[in-house]
């Protein structure tokens, strides 16, 4: 068999700008986090020049991988020393011009134009999908050991391999080693060499059981060994309907494209500067030496033509000057002038038609140097007219600004990718909307900051820790030079007050205030003397600037975490109803006007200006049981939704003896009294076993008390059960509306200290005049807190769901929330949840576990344990939820079915290749020939595609909030030209525009059919216990958020941010050392695991 060598390693693109608020969730977005330091977005330069002569350059070395990540429109830092006295700073809008001569050409330097270097390298591409996985180099680390070493007395664990009775899947490389620490959503560059890569490659076993002599064949240098499964034929189920996408048809060109390696001397980090000189370049030699083409570039080390340059390697001299310096009141003086040495080296030929073959279905592989050519072109345009931030733009001029508070805005913009797909290529625009800095004063920004005068009083060391950090890294520009508006970046502020801050003024030791130099250099008098300065420039020569005379320079995005108040200003901005989101992703595309773009034109690009029309099916709604005791023993749901009214629990739980404790000081105890005594009824109506009596009347605590409120609360009532041999089976809490880190603290030490589940309901509903429905919905998340289930699928009882109802199956969930931006040094949670009940697949146990800042690999999987006693020991979360599914049915799954949340296109290989692996090992790990079949799909949230009905007029076609039906599926057309995806909107819409979820099959042993899994995953959707809704995601996915969420609150208050509000604990409370479990991620040092859940609370839904 012919193994083809990889082109390109992948990127990862999880920019989301439009989804703003998102929290913890937040998934690795490669694209905006790379190499851009603090001072993202530094204006936007307008550079004007001349060219010098170029001159001779002999041929380079081979192209250099760069990640795409933007850096900001800006360029060049000037030194310290005292204020307004040091080298310029070109750092925002820098008016460059430059003057220059003609280049000389150098003969034969590099390979000739038409041919195609044998090792070439691409630079990631608009829709990555990995490329060689980054080798996983870990190993024994901190006492565990990962998952591929087995170790001691245990059974030989088998490489990663089909199932024994498969015979349909392609081959699958095995065995790889876990992934050192650090994060797997950060492209790297070349970390170790080809020597290590193909040592680890050695390790790797294809298996293809359709040939039994490749059994055994070493791994080509590629993860492309591993298919992903091709579409096993479209779905036929539900009724058909006509949608439309937000895809617009982009025509194949027909052209010749060339890539070459560009090298710019010296090198800056903004690509700003680096377009301004390519920029300078091409309107200087366009037509004398570029044979007049229009080149686009990527504003790091690539050049595409479409058409050979004639040349093969030239280098040309470049000068930009900055036109700041003409503004500064008639001095005269001499510009400052910077030379720019520019080698441009062909490198490769990009293949349109292995991308033409690939859109055929023809080629199981995207060429991604050619999607990347494509991307990059037709993002030259929009980069010059907007503010770019990942894959989207964003301009003060494509919608309203609003204010958000605390010195931000919210600036409108629109999302543009070219994806491949059934169609053939496809341009996804969507609209965007997020946060900028305002360009205010600085003094006004902070006083919106800390919301008071700051003029009133001093700062306090919290109000300086606060400053410090939202303004570190945020470019000013100076207010009292007249028009010389010199900017700077922030690296810090003063410890001491303007009137007491001096720096020395020449050699001789002479020193002055800055008081006394800006009044003295400027005749500017500081008014607020006892406010810190504003410290710019290095930290070995920092300059002092006054914030009285610094203004924030316009179009620099916020990155850091929103809080609650700016997150609603944000939503209430961003949400559109289908029929004006549509409207506006027509009227985006119509502004962009791609058939004007000149670069489109010079390479032969043509966008369709329509909606793609596609076919999609609506699926039926599942039948769902409740118990024979109710009025109504099961319900069809419509548009996505039911009730519980005349219906009881199909199994409730029992809550015997129950507690209730008061933090609201607003509810007095006959008011605790009398709305426990609704909700116990409520409980009972609905169908549990709920007793009316609390074990202990309820009582009320201060909530800086709560850790000694609750111990006390619980050793109280287990004095009572005790004796009896009871537990005490429920805590009800009673919160202040607003309760900080309240809630936090409380689940930390009920689920990990205590062992007890609770219910925490905040004080405006125990004084809501009509809260039967919000009672109803308290009592279906008691019930499965506690053990019970609300409802299950009727196809469940019936054994009639394909690939789940024959033999045991297990359904797992697993996702990995990250740290809010900004917090640089908190570990990522993973939460895993599995079935625990056969066949109805309702109830969910979940497991948590942190690892490495930002690490997407679940490390937990699978571990195998160094203990001092029993020598190597197994674990890890799939073999203890494996463990934990045998003992509740008493039989051994027989198929696993495993929902992977928050994976991006670019770590399908290495998360698939991984992940697979720890799930075989935790089998075998069992019995040595235990391999259930297993199906992997990735769910997709954070995508920009969204579906439209044909005829927003149509009551049949749209839900009440004018979004499509739920249940609407797309396998056609959008989704990918082979593999097996679909699109499914599973949920009614509420407000705004619906986003349909996305699933991709990475690994499918079990041979599902499209209908097979697209009827289930919208079925489960249906099996969400805290609604009478069908939920967006598939549950077990939903839950594993949920629980990864949770399991944030446990982290001790030293393992998170100082400024940050995800802890939720408070510095003097910590779990004890032996409540701790011993998880962190394999190489991980640095990450202290959390505590460990109590044995009872991992049993139930405690997540709810």
């Amino acid at each position: 068999m012919a193994w083809k060598k990889r082109t390109g390693p992948g990127e990862s693109s999880g920019e989301a700008s439009g989804a703003p608020g998102q929290g913890s969730s937040q998934r690795p977005q490669a694209t905006q986090q790379g190499a851009r330091g603090g001072g993202q977005h530094q204006g936007r330069g307008g550079y004007q020049g001349r060219g010098a002569p170029p001159s001779q350059q002999p041929g380079g070395g081979p192209p250099q991988y760069q990640p795409r990540d933007y850096q900001g429109r800006g360029g060049y830092q000037g030194r310290g020393g005292p204020p307004e006295s040091q080298s310029r700073g070109y750092q925002g809008r820098g008016g460059y011009q430059g003057r220059g001569g003609p280049p000389s050409q150098h003969p034969g330097a590099g390979p000739p134009p038409g041919s195609q270097p044998h090792d070439y390298h691409g630079r990631g591409g608009p829709r990555p999908r990995g490329g060689m996985p980054q080798p996983y180099r870990g190993g024994p680390v901190g006492g565990s050991v990962g998952p591929s070493v087995p170790s001691g007395p245990s059974r030989p664990v088998p490489e990663l391999h089909q199932a024994p009775d498969v015979q349909h899947q392609a081959p699958v490389v095995a065995t790889p080693s876990p992934p050192g620490a650090g994060s797997s959503s950060q492209p790297r560059k070349a970390e170790v060499s080809t020597g290590q890569v193909q040592q680890q490659l050695q390790q790797l076993v294809i298996h293809d059981q359709s040939s039994a002599s490749q059994a055994g064949q070493v791994a080509p240098a590629s993860s492309k060994a591993v298919r992903f499964p091709l579409r096993p034929g479209k779905g036929t189920h539900g009724s058909r309907c006509i949608v439309k996408a937000n895809h617009f048809f982009a025509e194949l060109p027909n052209k010749d494209l060339h890539q070459y390696d560009v090298s710019i001397t010296p090198e800056v980090i903004s690509r700003g500067v680096n377009r301004a000189v390519m920029g300078e370049l091409v309107n200087l030699y366009r037509h004398s030496h570029l044979d007049g083409r229009l080149p686009a570039y990527d504003g790091r080390k690539s050049l595409y033509t479409a058409g050979a340059l004639p040349f093969t390697s030239k280098t040309f001299e470049i000068t930009l000057q900055d036109e700041e310096d003409s503004l500064g009141g008639g001095q005269g003086g001499q510009r400052r002038q910077r030379v720019f040495r520019v080698v441009i080296k062909f490198a490769a030929r990009a293949d349109l038609h292995h991308l033409a073959m690939f859109l055929a279905g023809r080629q199981p592989d995207a060429p991604q140097e050619a999607l990347q050519v494509l991307d990059i072109v037709l993002r030259e345009l929009p980069t010059a007219r907007y503010c770019p931030v990942g894959r989207s733009f964003y301009s003060p001029n494509l919608g309203r600004r609003q204010q958000l508070g605390d010195g931000l805005e919210t600036w409108r913009g629109f999302y543009q990718s070219i994806r491949p797909t059934q169609m053939g290529l496809s341009l996804n625009i969507d609209m965007s909307s997020t946060a900028f800095f305002e360009p205010l004063p600085v003094i006004e920004f902070v006083a919106q900051l800390l919301n008071r005068d700051i003029s009133v009083r001093p700062l306090s060391d919290s109000d300086r820790v606060k400053i410090k950090k939202a303004l570190r890294g945020v470019n000013v520009e100076v207010t009292h030079r007249g028009n010389m508006r010199r900017k700077y970046r922030i690296s810090g502020l003063t410890s001491q007050a303007t009137r007491e801050l001096s720096f020395p003024i020449d050699d001789r030791g002479t020193v002055k205030t800055v008081v006394q130099y800006f009044l003295e250099t400027y005749g500017f008098s500081i008014q607020h003397t006892t406010l810190p300065c504003l410290q710019v420039g290095n930290q070995q020569r920092p300059n002092y600037l006054p914030m009285e005379v610094c203004k924030i320079v316009e179009g620099q995005r916020y990155s850091k975490r929103l809080n609650e108040k700016q997150i609603t200003a944000l939503l209430k901005v961003t949400c559109q109803r289908p029929y004006e989101r549509e409207k506006d992703i027509l009227q985006t595309v119509h502004h962009n006007a791609y058939s004007e773009d000149p670069y489109a034109q010079e390479f032969g690009i043509r966008i369709d200006e329509r909606l793609a029309s596609v076919e999609a099916r609506v699926l039926p709604p599942p039948k769902l049981k409740y118990h024979d005791s109710g009025r109504e023993r099961d319900v069809w749901p419509r548009v996505g939704q039911w009730n519980m009214m005349n219906k009881k629990m199909v199994n409730g739980g029992r809550v015997s003896s129950w507690a209730c404790i008061n933090f609201s000081r607003n509810v007095q105890d006959g008011a605790a009294r009398s709305f426990c005594h609704e909700l116990a009824l409520m409980c009972q109506a609905s169908g549990m076993d709920f007793a009316l009596e609390p074990v202990l009347p309820p009582r009320y605590a201060r909530p800086e008390q709560v850790e000694r409120a609750l111990k006390g609360c619980y050793q109280d009532a287990m004095n009572i059960l005790k004796p009896q041999g009871r537990e005490l089976d429920l805590l009800i809490v009673i919160l202040p509306d607003n309760n900080g880190s309240l809630y936090g603290d409380l689940k930390r030490i009920c689920e990990t200290d205590l062992g007890l589940v609770s219910q925490c309901c905040l004080t405006k509903h125990v004084f809501k005049a009509n809260k039967q429905q919000y009672l109803a919905n308290v009592a279906l998340k008691i019930n499965v807190k506690v053990g019970g289930r609300n409802t299950v699928l009727v196809d469940a009882l019936t054994r009639r769901i394909p690939l789940v109802s024959d033999v045991p199956t297990i359904i797992f969930g697993a996702d990995v929330t990250h740290p809010h931006p900004g917090e640089d040094s908190s570990p990522s949670i993973a939460a895993v949840v599995a079935s625990q009940d056969w066949p109805e697949v309702t109830k969910y146990a979940g497991l948590v576990s942190a690892q490495a800042h930002r690490q997407e690999l679940i490390q937990d999987l699978y571990k195998v344990y160094q203990d001092p006693q029993r020598g190597s020991v197994p674990g890890g979360m799939v073999r203890e939820l494996l463990i934990s599914f045998w003992r509740a049915t008493g039989q051994k799954p027989k198929r696993i079915i495993f929902y992977r949340d928050g994976v991006s296109e670019g770590q399908f290989y290495q998360v698939l290749l991984y992940e697979l692996d720890a799930i075989r090992r935790a089998c075998a790990s069992l019995e040595s020939d235990y391999q259930p079949p297993v199906t992997f799909v990735v769910v997709q949230k954070r995508h920009h595609t969204r579906l439209f009905a044909n005829n927003h007029n149509d009551p049949r076609a749209v839900d009440k909030s004018g979004n499509i039906l739920p249940g609407t599926v797309v396998d056609s057309k959008i989704c990918h030209p082979t593999e097996f995806d679909f699109y499914l909107c599973s949920h009614a819409g509420i407000q705004g525009t619906s986003r349909p979820a996305h699933y991709h099959v990475l690994w499918d042993e079990n041979k599902f059919t499209a209908d097979g899994l697209q009827t289930l995953t919208n079925n489960l959707c249906y099996t969400y216990a805290r609604c009478t809704r069908s939920v967006s995601i598939v549950p077990p996915a939903y839950y594993a958020h949920l629980a990864a969420f949770r399991a944030r609150f446990y982290m001790e208050p030293d393992t998170t941010d100082s400024g940050s509000m995800a802890s939720g604990a408070t510095p003097s409370r910590g779990p004890p050392p032996e409540a701790r479990n011993t998880r962190a991620g394999v190489g991980n040092v640095a990450v202290r695991p959390l505590p460990a859940l109590m044995e009872n609370v991992k049993r139930v839904m405690f997540y709810c």
